[in-house]
């Protein structure tokens, strides 16, 4: 697709047409041109991408509010101008409540379109970006029942596209609540034996008698209570997968008759003596750190490596922060009673990025049920969140302190920003790191949490601008100034995220500056301290970029 951007100029007058035409073209704009509001919406459709659309009012089959509202249903980003004549500038205006960008009045200077056009550009631009993002979004938000579009999962997904047709052992490793038993049911899902049985078995609940018993089966009279001849867990899952959970807590007499089975692909019931084949591939789970259990002799080396052929690690909640959101909404639609539909309030949406997530997506689905519980109306509010979530902001802990571990290294690591972004840095910055789309520039992403704080503050202010300046530690004219780049713009979705990321009763150019500097400062660390490879991260021209070093002398 060509990046040049095209503009479709609708009018029944061929000579406006031309002249209009010839302006924007030589501003550097595709032009395409249509006699009527019928003619235009079919060159709409089949021309692949138009950024702007420029109609007359009246026109002989319609008028272009038909076109506006057609339009609009299609390709809501798209911003549409409408041409007026002095006696339908009150339908124009009218217009703008249905969605029109702006209203030029005929006949109109050059100057005047070419700054409403450019304008207007940028609002498709802005639309353009994040509808991108969206769909993108939209295509890796999810891995059957797995949940989550942050580089950590789809990094996962990808590598179980890989895994899930073999038969080889899987283990998967991650801290408690990172929903390892689904990523095993997945796998069982996507592979050649998913129309068998999946069997779980918590390994953890049982002894080591029960656990052979139950894996493997047992003869009638086989000791006291065996009445009957049993199957065992192996024998279920012939032909299927069976998911061994927790299977660092088995002890050394289990290990060996388990790294039999895995050897000879064969089982004994207890009190038989009888070999049994079993086709079955094994799936293990731990939050056990498996290398370390064998280097102090708790757990059989060579059972390790049986297990171990592919490793899989779940990142925790805190890691993938930005998957928050989808978590949030996927919580909330399950566990809604009747027509109860209930939203998260901004500080309570705050108080959830700021929390470090021990018990990981449990955890935060029990929050989400017990909000809906507590809650009254139809917003979860901080008081309805437990006592933990309110304390004020932490820094998440490391790995190390968290106990996570990763063995073998198969998935990578967060390789973004996350909340404990550093000593010298603000907790909410870090969270607003994290919920930055991936490959935004600086500029967006400072324009967008301008934005929000600045409708955030109106909203609060009751749309009372001097309230609002007062919010944000603004002049009032300074405010206006601010606010007049937005005003005509419909509100950006990133910007509805961000803002209620950030504290009460920070001034708005500290805000700002605090995440230009820690953006800057991620972006020379990526780059190992080069300044042009810095500035291409974050889409800036090199003497910019020299220009905010000076400003921000001391950030490495």
């Amino acid at each position: 697709m060509s990046d040049v951007e095209t503009i479709l100029i609708v009018d029944d007058e061929p000579n406006y047409r031309l002249i209009l035409g010839e302006v924007l073209e030589a501003e550097g704009y595709e032009v395409l041109q249509a006699e009527s509001g019928r003619l235009a919406y079919e060159i709409f459709e089949e021309s692949g991408r138009v950024d702007l659309v420029l109609t007359d009012m009246t026109m002989p089959d319609g008028d272009g509010i038909e076109l506006l509202r057609k339009i609009k249903e299609r390709a809501p980003e798209v911003p549409v101008i409408l041409l007026t004549a002095h006696g339908t500038i009150e339908l124009a205006v009218g217009a703008m409540k249905q969605g029109a960008f702006d209203y030029l009045t005929k006949p109109c200077p050059n100057l005047e379109i070419i700054r409403v056009v450019s304008r207007a550009m940028q609002h498709s631009r802005l639309g353009r970006r994040y509808k991108e993002l969206r769909e993108s979004a939209a295509s890796l938000q999810s891995y059957g029942r797995l949940i989550g579009q942050s580089k950590l999962m789809r990094e996962l997904y990808k590598y179980l596209d890989k895994v899930a047709p073999s038969s080889a052992s899987v283990l998967i490793t991650g801290e408690s609540g990172t929903g390892k038993e689904l990523v095993a049911q997945e796998l069982h899902k996507n592979s050649p034996r998913a129309t068998n049985a999946f069997v779980a078995v918590n390994c953890s609940a049982l002894s080591d008698s029960l656990l052979e018993s139950e894996l493997f089966g047992y003869e009638k009279g086989a000791f006291t209570g065996a009445g009957a001849t049993r199957a065992g867990r192996f024998e279920m899952a012939h032909g299927g997968t069976i998911f061994l959970d927790e299977v660092g807590e088995i002890g050394q007499s289990a290990q060996v008759k388990l790294l039999r089975v895995l050897q000879e692909k064969a089982i004994e019931r207890v009190g038989s003596g009888i070999s049994i084949k079993v086709d079955v591939r094994v799936v293990a789970a731990t939050n056990r750190d498996l290398r370390l259990e064998v280097a102090h002799g708790r757990f059989r080396e060579d059972l390790f490596y049986r297990l171990n052929v592919v490793h899989l690690r779940l990142p925790p909640l805190r890691d993938r922060l930005d998957d928050l959101p989808l978590l949030v909404d996927h919580f909330l639609e399950k566990h809604c009673q009747g027509e109860k539909i209930s939203t998260i309030h901004p500080e309570t949406r705050r108080l959830l990025f700021a929390h470090n997530w021990p018990g990981n997506i449990r955890e935060l689905e029990n929050v989400i049920e017990r909000g809906l519980v507590l809650a009254q109306g139809q917003e979860i509010k901080p008081e309805d969140l437990p006592e933990e979530l309110r304390r004020p902001l932490e820094s998440a802990p490391s790995s190390q302190e968290s106990g996570a571990s990763d063995p073998e290294g198969d998935i990578p690591q967060a390789t973004g920003p996350t909340p404990a972004a550093g000593p010298s840095v603000q907790a909410w910055v870090g969270v607003v790191l994290a919920a930055l789309p991936t490959g935004i520039t600086l500029n967006e992403a400072l324009e967008a949490l301008e934005e929000g704080l600045i409708r955030q503050s109106l909203a609060q202010g009751e749309g009372v601008q001097s309230r609002a300046a007062e919010i944000l530690g603004l002049k009032r004219n300074v405010f206006k100034y601010k606010w007049d780049k937005f005003v005509e713009l419909e509100p950006t979705p990133l910007a509805g995220i961000l803002a209620p990321l950030v504290p009460e009763g920070l001034d708005l150019v500290s805000v700002l500056e605090e995440l230009e500097k820690e953006m800057l400062r991620q972006a020379l660390r990526q780059s190992q301290g080069a300044q042009s490879r810095a500035a291409e991260l974050l889409g800036v021209k090199k003497n910019l970029m020299a220009y905010k070093l000076k400003k921000y002398p001391n950030l490495i």
